[in-house]
């Protein structure tokens, strides 16, 4: 007889992370019992590598996680000995590409700039000083966050936004809304890869009744939030429920790591490991 357990698929900013101080203290009650319970913590954020590395040692996890708004999935060589049909070995990961490069993204809204008579500033266009002042970062965090591969978080500074984001669609990229950026990226998804590492859990665990759980506060994280068995909305930075997320079954949560861990503890004690 199959037994139960669950994977909890978490955004960062907002959610598990105060959107003004990036504390998770507020969520320590509900990290513990997840180790207590050895349930996976997946961080699927649209940070890079190198930031959910830095959280992930922050918060003593060592599960998988996905990157850049699915841009790519990095599986811990060896990882609970499941096997992985991998894109490449980086380090101590397996990695599974979703992406498009960044530099081919980069490429693509120039031509909609001239295409739409626009001025767009991203990442690529700004140091680390500047994207602290507009995230609230520290600097250090900052510099991991411009060390993107495979999205490019922006905003419109001259020109018709929907003209702008239709000929992103036009290009036959993605565009998506995050807390505080508009954030374009290739044909991958959060969901896509959620789906992908929740198959792979479930291919190699097949005594486990797997129940994936999802929690985001904003537009990127519809897909996630499609994708799984169970969807937790928070209210985003400005206290309020993002009006484009819309899954049947959502569950609505307030913001930050104390509504968090109240959601997850929630939903941990109702279909998690009963051991």
């Amino acid at each position: 007889m199959s037994k139960n357990s669950c994977i909890i698929f978490s955004d960062l900013d907002g959610t598990l992370l105060c959107c003004d101080t990036y504390s998770f203290e507020g969520a320590t009650p509900a990290l513990e019992f997840l180790r207590k319970k050895n349930v996976p913590l997946v961080f699927c954020s649209s940070k890079t590598k190198a930031e959910i590395m830095h959280y992930r040692k922050k918060l003593n996890n060592y599960h998988p996680f996905i990157s850049e708004n699915g841009g790519a999935i990095f599986i811990p060589v060896g990882y609970k000995g499941f096997e992985v049909d991998y894109t490449r070995v980086e380090g101590d990961y397996w990695v599974i590409e979703l992406g498009t490069r960044r530099e081919v993204l980069l490429k693509a809204l120039k031509s909609v700039c001239a295409r739409t008579v626009s001025k767009i500033r991203g990442f690529s266009d700004m140091n680390a000083e500047e994207v602290a002042r507009l995230t609230g970062l520290p600097q250090e965090e900052a510099r991991l966050a411009l060390e993107r591969h495979y999205s490019e978080p922006f905003f419109i500074m001259e020109g018709a936004p929907r003209a702008v984001l239709r000929e992103i669609e036009n290009m036959g990229l993605q565009w998506t809304g995050g807390g505080r950026f508009l954030h374009v990226i290739g044909r991958s998804d959060k969901g896509r890869a959620v789906r992908l590492l929740s198959d792979i859990y479930k291919n190699n665990a097949r005594d486990i009744n797997w129940i994936t759980i999802g929690c985001g506060d904003s537009l990127n994280d519809l897909p996630m939030l499609k994708a799984v068995d169970k969807a937790v909305l928070l209210k985003n930075l400005r206290g309020v429920y993002d009006p484009g997320v819309r899954v049947p079954g959502l569950l609505y949560e307030e913001n930050g790591p104390v509504g968090w861990g109240e959601a997850v503890l929630r939903l941990i004690q109702q279909y998690g490991p009963t051991d």
